[in-house]
């Protein structure tokens, strides 16, 4: 229990919660309630995920664009290729 609270548990807690205290302190000077903290990361939390799936559906969408142009180019390349080696061999 201590390699994981970095040394003695009963002082780190101690420190912990003096640590705590100051940090509450300075934020209701600020003006600043926990609950205003929670629904602003939970809002932050969603905003990232509705941008990841915004970035998912743009490159979705892009990728189809593009592959409708690049498919059939290739398969067209490859036969092609493939008809010019067929040829040589005869």
């Amino acid at each position: 229990m201590d390699r994981f609270f970095g040394g003695p548990v009963l002082p780190t807690l101690l420190k912990l919660a003096i640590a705590s205290i100051a940090v509450g302190v300075v934020l209701a000077v600020f003006g600043i309630k926990p609950i205003d903290l929670w629904r602003d990361f939970l809002d932050t939390v969603a905003s990232i995920w509705a941008m990841g799936f915004d970035a998912i559906d743009w490159s979705v969408q892009y990728l189809l664009l593009g592959a409708v142009v690049v498919i059939p180019i290739f398969v067209a390349v490859r036969l092609w290729s493939v008809l010019m080696a067929r040829g040589k061999r005869e």
